[in-house]
Protein backbone atom coordinates (compact mmCIF):
# COMPACT_ATOMS: atom_id res chain seq x y z
CA UNK A 1 0.00 0.00 0.00
CA UNK A 2 2.91 2.37 0.72
CA UNK A 3 5.03 1.59 -2.29
CA UNK A 4 4.57 5.12 -3.63
CA UNK A 5 4.32 6.86 -0.26
CA UNK A 6 6.04 10.23 -0.10
CA UNK A 7 9.08 10.28 2.19
CA UNK A 8 10.52 13.67 3.18
CA UNK A 9 13.73 14.32 5.05
CA UNK A 10 13.58 17.01 7.72
CA UNK A 11 16.41 19.01 9.26
CA UNK A 12 17.28 19.58 12.92
CA UNK A 13 15.17 22.72 13.16
CA UNK A 14 12.08 20.95 11.81
CA UNK A 15 12.70 18.04 14.17
CA UNK A 16 12.87 20.46 17.09
CA UNK A 17 9.56 22.08 16.13
CA UNK A 18 7.77 18.71 15.94
CA UNK A 19 9.15 17.53 19.28
CA UNK A 20 8.19 20.83 20.90
CA UNK A 21 4.74 20.98 19.30
CA UNK A 22 2.06 22.03 21.78
CA UNK A 23 -0.80 19.56 21.38
CA UNK A 24 -4.12 21.35 21.13
CA UNK A 25 -7.08 22.13 18.94
CA UNK A 26 -5.20 21.68 15.67
CA UNK A 27 -2.59 19.02 16.41
CA UNK A 28 -1.92 15.68 18.14
CA UNK A 29 1.16 13.51 18.63
CA UNK A 30 1.08 9.73 19.12
CA UNK A 31 3.52 6.84 19.58
CA UNK A 32 3.61 4.09 16.95
CA UNK A 33 1.76 1.78 19.35
CA UNK A 34 -1.42 3.82 19.03
CA UNK A 35 -4.16 1.50 17.84
CA UNK A 36 -5.56 2.36 14.40
CA UNK A 37 -9.02 2.46 15.99
CA UNK A 38 -7.89 5.11 18.52
CA UNK A 39 -6.19 7.04 15.75
CA UNK A 40 -9.51 7.07 13.89
CA UNK A 41 -11.09 8.97 16.78
CA UNK A 42 -8.54 11.78 16.40
CA UNK A 43 -9.03 11.85 12.62
CA UNK A 44 -12.81 12.03 13.09
CA UNK A 45 -12.48 14.85 15.63
CA UNK A 46 -10.27 16.96 13.36
CA UNK A 47 -12.44 16.35 10.27
CA UNK A 48 -15.66 17.25 12.10
CA UNK A 49 -14.26 20.41 13.67
CA UNK A 50 -11.63 22.64 12.05
CA UNK A 51 -9.11 20.20 10.59
CA UNK A 52 -5.69 19.46 12.06
CA UNK A 53 -2.46 17.49 11.96
CA UNK A 54 -1.42 14.17 13.44
CA UNK A 55 2.11 12.83 13.94
CA UNK A 56 2.49 9.11 14.66
CA UNK A 57 5.94 8.03 15.79
CA UNK A 58 6.84 10.37 18.66
CA UNK A 59 7.29 9.11 22.23
CA UNK A 60 6.55 11.20 25.32
CA UNK A 61 7.89 10.39 28.79
CA UNK A 62 4.99 10.24 31.24
CA UNK A 63 6.98 11.90 34.05
CA UNK A 64 9.20 14.45 32.36
CA UNK A 65 6.98 15.00 29.28
CA UNK A 66 10.19 14.90 27.24
CA UNK A 67 9.66 13.72 23.67
CA UNK A 68 11.78 11.61 21.38
CA UNK A 69 11.61 10.46 17.76
CA UNK A 70 10.80 6.75 17.31
CA UNK A 71 9.08 6.11 14.02
CA UNK A 72 8.07 3.00 12.10
CA UNK A 73 11.00 0.80 11.09
CA UNK A 74 9.53 0.60 7.56
CA UNK A 75 6.82 2.66 5.92
CA UNK A 76 4.94 -0.60 5.29
CA UNK A 77 4.56 -1.00 9.07
CA UNK A 78 1.99 1.83 8.99
CA UNK A 79 -0.27 0.03 6.53
CA UNK A 80 -2.96 -0.75 9.12
CA UNK A 81 -3.16 2.92 10.12
CA UNK A 82 -3.44 4.07 6.52
CA UNK A 83 -6.05 1.40 5.76
CA UNK A 84 -8.23 2.69 8.61
CA UNK A 85 -7.67 6.26 7.40
CA UNK A 86 -8.85 5.26 3.93
CA UNK A 87 -11.88 3.44 5.35
CA UNK A 88 -13.21 6.36 7.39
CA UNK A 89 -12.34 8.97 4.73
CA UNK A 90 -13.19 7.02 1.57
CA UNK A 91 -13.06 10.00 -0.79
CA UNK A 92 -9.38 10.51 -0.11
CA UNK A 93 -9.72 14.28 -0.55
CA UNK A 94 -10.28 14.81 3.17
CA UNK A 95 -6.67 14.09 4.12
CA UNK A 96 -3.09 13.86 2.92
CA UNK A 97 -0.11 12.05 4.41
CA UNK A 98 3.63 11.68 4.13
CA UNK A 99 6.42 9.94 6.03
CA UNK A 100 9.13 12.01 7.68
CA UNK A 101 12.66 10.82 8.37
CA UNK A 102 15.51 12.48 10.19
CA UNK A 103 18.76 10.56 9.87
CA UNK A 104 20.16 9.41 12.20
CA UNK A 105 16.90 9.41 14.26
CA UNK A 106 15.09 6.09 14.35
CA UNK A 107 12.41 5.25 11.79
CA UNK A 108 9.71 7.02 9.81
CA UNK A 109 7.11 9.26 11.42
CA UNK A 110 3.69 9.27 9.75
CA UNK A 111 2.42 12.83 9.31
CA UNK A 112 -1.30 13.16 8.46
CA UNK A 113 -3.09 16.41 7.61
CA UNK A 114 -6.89 16.29 7.96
CA UNK A 115 -9.20 18.89 6.40
CA UNK A 116 -12.48 20.10 7.81
CA UNK A 117 -15.05 18.06 5.87
CA UNK A 118 -18.52 18.69 4.47
CA UNK A 119 -19.74 15.29 5.68
CA UNK A 120 -19.78 13.75 9.16
CA UNK A 121 -16.75 11.50 9.65
CA UNK A 122 -17.17 8.63 12.11
CA UNK A 123 -14.44 6.70 13.91
CA UNK A 124 -14.24 2.92 13.50
CA UNK A 125 -16.59 2.49 16.48
CA UNK A 126 -19.32 4.26 14.49
CA UNK A 127 -19.24 7.39 16.65
CA UNK A 128 -18.30 10.84 15.33
CA UNK A 129 -15.97 12.97 17.47
CA UNK A 130 -15.33 16.68 17.89
CA UNK A 131 -12.08 18.42 18.78
CA UNK A 132 -12.13 20.84 21.73
CA UNK A 133 -8.66 22.01 22.66
CA UNK A 134 -6.61 18.84 23.13
CA UNK A 135 -9.74 16.74 23.82
CA UNK A 136 -11.77 14.60 21.46
CA UNK A 137 -15.41 14.53 22.49
CA UNK A 138 -17.86 11.84 21.33
CA UNK A 139 -21.04 12.92 19.55
CA UNK A 140 -23.01 10.16 21.22
CA UNK A 141 -26.55 11.47 21.70
CA UNK A 142 -29.28 12.28 19.16
CA UNK A 143 -29.18 15.94 20.25
CA UNK A 144 -25.41 16.20 19.69
CA UNK A 145 -25.71 14.48 16.32
CA UNK A 146 -28.44 16.90 15.23
CA UNK A 147 -26.27 19.84 16.24
CA UNK A 148 -23.29 18.43 14.33
CA UNK A 149 -25.41 17.85 11.22
CA UNK A 150 -26.58 21.46 11.36
CA UNK A 151 -23.05 22.76 11.88
CA UNK A 152 -21.98 20.74 8.85
CA UNK A 153 -24.82 22.12 6.79
CA UNK A 154 -26.19 18.62 6.19
CA UNK A 155 -29.49 19.70 7.70
CA UNK A 156 -30.74 23.23 8.23
CA UNK A 157 -33.00 24.69 10.87
CA UNK A 158 -34.53 26.89 8.16
CA UNK A 159 -36.65 23.94 6.98
CA UNK A 160 -38.23 23.34 10.42
CA UNK A 161 -41.92 24.22 10.72
CA UNK A 162 -43.24 26.58 13.42
CA UNK A 163 -46.58 26.09 15.15
CA UNK A 164 -48.13 29.44 14.28
CA UNK A 165 -50.93 30.54 11.96
CA UNK A 166 -49.62 30.46 8.35
CA UNK A 167 -51.31 33.83 7.82
CA UNK A 168 -48.25 35.29 9.50
CA UNK A 169 -46.67 34.96 6.05
CA UNK A 170 -49.60 34.49 3.65
CA UNK A 171 -51.25 37.78 4.61
CA UNK A 172 -48.29 39.93 5.63
CA UNK A 173 -47.50 43.31 4.11
CA UNK A 174 -44.06 41.94 3.22
CA UNK A 175 -45.52 39.05 1.21
CA UNK A 176 -48.18 41.18 -0.50
CA UNK A 177 -45.60 43.76 -1.56
CA UNK A 178 -43.22 41.05 -2.77
CA UNK A 179 -45.92 39.29 -4.79
CA UNK A 180 -47.04 42.51 -6.50
CA UNK A 181 -43.46 43.43 -7.43
CA UNK A 182 -41.94 40.03 -8.24
CA UNK A 183 -44.60 37.40 -9.05
CA UNK A 184 -47.82 39.34 -9.76
CA UNK A 185 -49.38 36.42 -11.65
CA UNK A 186 -49.50 34.16 -8.59
CA UNK A 187 -51.38 34.13 -5.30
CA UNK A 188 -49.38 34.20 -2.02
CA UNK A 189 -50.33 30.87 -0.45
CA UNK A 190 -49.88 28.62 -3.54
CA UNK A 191 -46.55 30.31 -4.29
CA UNK A 192 -45.32 29.96 -0.69
CA UNK A 193 -46.30 26.28 -0.70
CA UNK A 194 -44.50 25.75 -4.00
CA UNK A 195 -41.35 27.26 -2.47
CA UNK A 196 -41.70 24.86 0.52
CA UNK A 197 -42.17 27.80 2.88
CA UNK A 198 -45.44 26.26 4.08
CA UNK A 199 -45.29 22.55 4.90
CA UNK A 200 -48.24 20.61 6.37
CA UNK A 201 -50.13 23.89 6.77
CA UNK A 202 -47.36 25.38 8.93
CA UNK A 203 -44.84 28.04 7.95
CA UNK A 204 -41.15 27.15 8.00
CA UNK A 205 -38.41 29.09 9.73
CA UNK A 206 -37.21 30.35 6.32
CA UNK A 207 -40.73 31.51 5.45
CA UNK A 208 -41.06 33.46 8.70
CA UNK A 209 -37.57 34.99 8.43
CA UNK A 210 -38.25 36.20 4.88
CA UNK A 211 -41.95 37.08 4.79
CA UNK A 212 -43.32 37.74 8.30
CA UNK A 213 -43.63 41.43 9.11
CA UNK A 214 -42.44 40.73 12.64
CA UNK A 215 -40.63 37.37 12.65
CA UNK A 216 -39.48 38.04 16.20
CA UNK A 217 -42.99 37.26 17.49
CA UNK A 218 -42.78 33.67 16.15
CA UNK A 219 -39.02 33.20 16.56
CA UNK A 220 -38.03 35.24 19.61
CA UNK A 221 -34.29 35.90 20.13
CA UNK A 222 -33.51 34.36 16.74
CA UNK A 223 -34.27 37.02 14.16
CA UNK A 224 -33.16 40.35 15.58
CA UNK A 225 -30.01 42.47 15.66
CA UNK A 226 -28.76 44.11 18.86
CA UNK A 227 -26.84 47.36 18.34
CA UNK A 228 -24.49 48.51 21.10
CA UNK A 229 -22.20 51.55 21.21
CA UNK A 230 -19.09 51.61 23.45
CA UNK A 231 -17.02 54.78 23.87
CA UNK A 232 -13.81 52.79 24.12
CA UNK A 233 -11.03 51.16 22.13
CA UNK A 234 -10.61 48.36 24.68
CA UNK A 235 -10.79 44.68 23.87
CA UNK A 236 -14.13 44.34 25.67
CA UNK A 237 -17.05 46.69 26.12
CA UNK A 238 -17.90 47.57 29.73
CA UNK A 239 -20.88 49.06 31.50
CA UNK A 240 -18.81 52.19 32.14
CA UNK A 241 -18.14 52.69 28.42
CA UNK A 242 -21.67 51.84 27.28
CA UNK A 243 -23.20 54.81 25.49
CA UNK A 244 -26.94 54.62 26.09
CA UNK A 245 -29.01 51.45 26.03
CA UNK A 246 -28.54 48.74 23.38
CA UNK A 247 -31.04 49.11 20.53
CA UNK A 248 -32.95 46.19 19.00
CA UNK A 249 -33.52 46.16 15.26
CA UNK A 250 -36.37 43.96 14.03
CA UNK A 251 -38.30 43.12 10.87
CA UNK A 252 -38.18 40.62 8.02
CA UNK A 253 -34.68 39.75 6.82
CA UNK A 254 -34.76 42.28 3.97
CA UNK A 255 -35.78 45.18 6.23
CA UNK A 256 -33.55 43.97 9.06
CA UNK A 257 -30.43 44.25 6.91
CA UNK A 258 -31.21 47.71 5.56
CA UNK A 259 -32.25 49.10 8.95
CA UNK A 260 -29.19 47.70 10.72
CA UNK A 261 -26.77 49.03 8.08
CA UNK A 262 -28.37 52.49 8.18
CA UNK A 263 -28.28 52.62 11.98
CA UNK A 264 -24.66 51.43 12.08
CA UNK A 265 -23.65 54.18 9.66
CA UNK A 266 -25.51 56.81 11.68
CA UNK A 267 -23.82 55.76 14.92
CA UNK A 268 -20.39 55.66 13.28
CA UNK A 269 -20.98 59.13 11.83
CA UNK A 270 -21.08 60.50 15.36
CA UNK A 271 -17.67 59.12 16.36
CA UNK A 272 -14.93 61.79 16.24
CA UNK A 273 -11.29 61.01 15.60
CA UNK A 274 -8.24 63.26 15.50
CA UNK A 275 -7.09 63.70 11.91
CA UNK A 276 -4.86 66.06 9.96
CA UNK A 277 -7.53 68.79 10.12
CA UNK A 278 -8.52 68.29 13.74
CA UNK A 279 -11.53 66.23 14.80
CA UNK A 280 -13.01 64.34 11.86
CA UNK A 281 -15.82 61.75 11.67
CA UNK A 282 -14.81 58.11 11.48
CA UNK A 283 -15.65 56.58 8.10
CA UNK A 284 -15.98 53.00 6.94
CA UNK A 285 -16.90 51.83 3.43
CA UNK A 286 -20.73 51.52 3.45
CA UNK A 287 -20.47 48.47 1.20
CA UNK A 288 -18.29 46.70 3.80
CA UNK A 289 -20.84 47.24 6.56
CA UNK A 290 -23.65 46.20 4.22
CA UNK A 291 -21.99 42.98 3.03
CA UNK A 292 -20.87 41.83 6.49
CA UNK A 293 -24.24 42.50 8.14
CA UNK A 294 -25.98 40.81 5.18
CA UNK A 295 -23.70 37.80 5.57
CA UNK A 296 -24.52 37.59 9.29
CA UNK A 297 -28.28 37.62 8.67
CA UNK A 298 -28.27 35.14 5.78
CA UNK A 299 -25.80 32.61 7.20
CA UNK A 300 -26.45 32.66 10.95
CA UNK A 301 -27.63 29.51 12.71
CA UNK A 302 -31.33 30.17 13.38
CA UNK A 303 -31.56 27.25 15.79
CA UNK A 304 -29.52 29.22 18.37
CA UNK A 305 -31.73 31.56 20.44
CA UNK A 306 -29.52 34.64 20.32
CA UNK A 307 -29.48 37.92 18.43
CA UNK A 308 -26.86 39.03 15.96
CA UNK A 309 -24.73 41.59 17.81
CA UNK A 310 -23.28 44.71 16.21
CA UNK A 311 -20.88 46.41 18.63
CA UNK A 312 -19.54 49.81 17.66
CA UNK A 313 -16.32 50.93 19.34
CA UNK A 314 -14.28 54.07 18.76
CA UNK A 315 -11.80 52.16 16.58
CA UNK A 316 -13.75 49.22 15.19
CA UNK A 317 -17.09 47.55 14.50
CA UNK A 318 -17.74 43.95 15.59
CA UNK A 319 -20.46 41.85 13.95
CA UNK A 320 -21.16 38.60 15.81
CA UNK A 321 -23.36 35.98 14.18
CA UNK A 322 -24.67 32.94 16.14
CA UNK A 323 -23.37 29.56 14.95
CA UNK A 324 -20.09 28.07 13.82
CA UNK A 325 -18.76 28.26 10.27
CA UNK A 326 -20.83 25.73 8.30
CA UNK A 327 -19.75 22.74 6.23
CA UNK A 328 -16.09 22.77 5.22
CA UNK A 329 -15.70 26.54 5.67
CA UNK A 330 -12.81 27.71 7.87
CA UNK A 331 -11.31 31.08 8.82
CA UNK A 332 -8.60 30.41 6.23
CA UNK A 333 -10.72 29.45 3.20
CA UNK A 334 -13.85 31.54 3.77
CA UNK A 335 -13.02 34.02 0.99
CA UNK A 336 -12.44 31.28 -1.58
CA UNK A 337 -15.01 28.60 -0.72
CA UNK A 338 -18.80 28.70 -0.90
CA UNK A 339 -21.34 27.04 1.38
CA UNK A 340 -24.82 28.25 2.37
CA UNK A 341 -26.17 27.15 5.74
CA UNK A 342 -29.60 28.54 4.79
CA UNK A 343 -29.87 28.02 1.01
CA UNK A 344 -33.59 28.82 0.82
CA UNK A 345 -33.17 32.16 2.57
CA UNK A 346 -30.15 33.01 0.42
CA UNK A 347 -31.95 32.08 -2.80
CA UNK A 348 -35.29 33.80 -2.17
CA UNK A 349 -34.03 37.05 -0.67
CA UNK A 350 -32.12 37.47 -3.93
CA UNK A 351 -35.51 37.71 -5.71
CA UNK A 352 -36.51 40.86 -3.82
CA UNK A 353 -36.16 44.14 -5.69
CA UNK A 354 -32.71 45.58 -4.96
CA UNK A 355 -31.65 42.42 -3.07
CA UNK A 356 -29.02 42.77 -0.33
CA UNK A 357 -27.04 39.84 -1.77
CA UNK A 358 -26.69 41.01 -5.37
CA UNK A 359 -23.59 38.94 -6.11
CA UNK A 360 -24.26 35.66 -4.35
CA UNK A 361 -21.09 34.22 -2.85
CA UNK A 362 -18.99 37.38 -3.41
CA UNK A 363 -20.15 39.49 -0.46
CA UNK A 364 -17.15 39.08 1.81
CA UNK A 365 -14.70 39.55 -1.06
CA UNK A 366 -16.47 42.80 -1.90
CA UNK A 367 -16.25 43.89 1.74
CA UNK A 368 -12.52 43.22 1.84
CA UNK A 369 -11.90 45.02 -1.46
CA UNK A 370 -13.79 48.10 -0.26
CA UNK A 371 -11.65 48.32 2.88
CA UNK A 372 -8.50 48.14 0.80
CA UNK A 373 -9.77 50.90 -1.49
CA UNK A 374 -10.16 53.17 1.55
CA UNK A 375 -6.66 52.23 2.70
CA UNK A 376 -8.03 50.39 5.74
CA UNK A 377 -6.87 47.01 6.97
CA UNK A 378 -8.79 43.89 5.97
CA UNK A 379 -11.60 42.75 8.25
CA UNK A 380 -10.66 39.89 10.57
CA UNK A 381 -12.86 36.79 10.85
CA UNK A 382 -12.68 34.71 14.02
CA UNK A 383 -14.70 31.71 15.18
CA UNK A 384 -15.51 31.47 18.89
CA UNK A 385 -17.12 28.59 20.76
CA UNK A 386 -20.63 29.26 19.38
CA UNK A 387 -20.41 32.17 16.97
CA UNK A 388 -18.46 33.88 14.21
CA UNK A 389 -17.19 37.44 14.79
CA UNK A 390 -16.03 39.82 12.07
CA UNK A 391 -13.81 42.67 13.27
CA UNK A 392 -13.86 45.76 11.04
CA UNK A 393 -11.03 47.91 12.33
CA UNK A 394 -10.42 51.58 11.57
CA UNK A 395 -6.68 50.99 11.13
CA UNK A 396 -4.92 52.68 8.26
CA UNK A 397 -2.76 50.67 5.89
CA UNK A 398 0.76 51.79 5.16
CA UNK A 399 1.13 54.36 2.36
CA UNK A 400 1.52 52.90 -1.15
CA UNK A 401 5.21 53.82 -1.02
CA UNK A 402 5.69 52.03 2.30
CA UNK A 403 3.82 48.97 0.99
CA UNK A 404 6.17 48.78 -2.03
CA UNK A 405 9.30 49.09 0.11
CA UNK A 406 8.02 46.51 2.57
CA UNK A 407 7.39 44.09 -0.31
CA UNK A 408 10.90 44.69 -1.70
CA UNK A 409 12.41 43.89 1.68
CA UNK A 410 11.44 40.25 1.05
CA UNK A 411 11.38 40.10 -2.77
CA UNK A 412 13.84 40.93 -5.52
CA UNK A 413 11.45 42.97 -7.65
CA UNK A 414 7.88 44.23 -8.00
CA UNK A 415 5.64 44.85 -10.99
CA UNK A 416 2.78 47.28 -11.51
CA UNK A 417 0.27 44.44 -11.18
CA UNK A 418 1.71 43.27 -7.87
CA UNK A 419 1.84 46.85 -6.63
CA UNK A 420 -1.84 47.41 -7.41
CA UNK A 421 -2.77 44.18 -5.61
CA UNK A 422 -0.79 45.29 -2.55
CA UNK A 423 -2.12 48.82 -2.35
CA UNK A 424 -5.66 48.54 -3.70
CA UNK A 425 -4.83 51.11 -6.40
CA UNK A 426 -6.80 50.39 -9.56
CA UNK A 427 -5.11 52.65 -12.08
CA UNK A 428 -1.89 51.63 -13.86
CA UNK A 429 -0.86 55.29 -14.14
CA UNK A 430 -1.45 55.99 -10.44
CA UNK A 431 0.73 53.01 -9.55
CA UNK A 432 3.42 54.18 -11.99
CA UNK A 433 3.44 57.52 -10.16
CA UNK A 434 4.17 55.68 -6.89
CA UNK A 435 7.22 54.02 -8.45
CA UNK A 436 8.31 57.33 -9.98
CA UNK A 437 8.20 59.10 -6.62
CA UNK A 438 10.24 56.31 -5.04
CA UNK A 439 12.76 56.48 -7.88
CA UNK A 440 13.13 60.23 -7.46
CA UNK A 441 13.97 59.63 -3.82
CA UNK A 442 16.58 57.04 -4.80
CA UNK A 443 14.69 54.19 -3.16
CA UNK A 444 13.94 52.05 -6.23
CA UNK A 445 15.18 51.65 -9.78
CA UNK A 446 13.74 50.02 -12.87
CA UNK A 447 14.92 46.48 -13.50
CA UNK A 448 17.08 46.62 -16.65
CA UNK A 449 15.50 45.52 -19.94
CA UNK A 450 11.92 45.76 -18.61
CA UNK A 451 9.52 48.14 -20.28
CA UNK A 452 5.80 48.69 -20.78
CA UNK A 453 3.59 45.94 -19.36
CA UNK A 454 6.69 44.00 -18.32
CA UNK A 455 8.17 46.85 -16.27
CA UNK A 456 9.57 45.81 -12.93
CA UNK A 457 11.25 47.70 -10.10
CA UNK A 458 13.85 46.78 -7.51
CA UNK A 459 15.95 48.34 -4.78
CA UNK A 460 18.98 50.20 -6.18
CA UNK A 461 21.93 47.89 -6.65
CA UNK A 462 24.47 50.72 -6.38
CA UNK A 463 24.61 53.81 -4.15
CA UNK A 464 22.95 56.77 -5.83
CA UNK A 465 21.29 54.74 -8.57
CA UNK A 466 18.59 56.68 -10.39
Amino acid sequence: MNGNAKVSQIDDAQLGRILAYDEGHFGDIKAIEVLPSKMSESVSAFANTDGGELWIGVDEDEKTRARSWRGFARVEDANSHLQILNNICPLGSEYSFEFLEHPPSLGFVLHIEIKKTRSIIKATNGIPYLRLGAQKLPVDTPEKLTRLARNKGITSFETETVSVDPQIITNSATTIGFMLEVVPTSEPEPWLRKQMLIVDSLPTVAGIVLFADEPQSALPKRTGIKMTRFTSTGAEGTRETLAGDPVSVEGCAYDLIHRAVKMTQEIIGGIPRLGERGLEPVTYPPVTLHEIITNAVLHRDYSIPDDIHVRIFDNRVEVESPGLLPGHITEQNILNERFARNPTIVRLINRFLDPPNKDIGEGLNTAFAAMKMMRLRDPEIKQSANSVIVYIRHTRLASPEDAVLEYLSDHDQITNTIGRDLTGIRSDDTMKNVFTRLRQRGLVERVPNTRGRNSAWRKPVATGAD
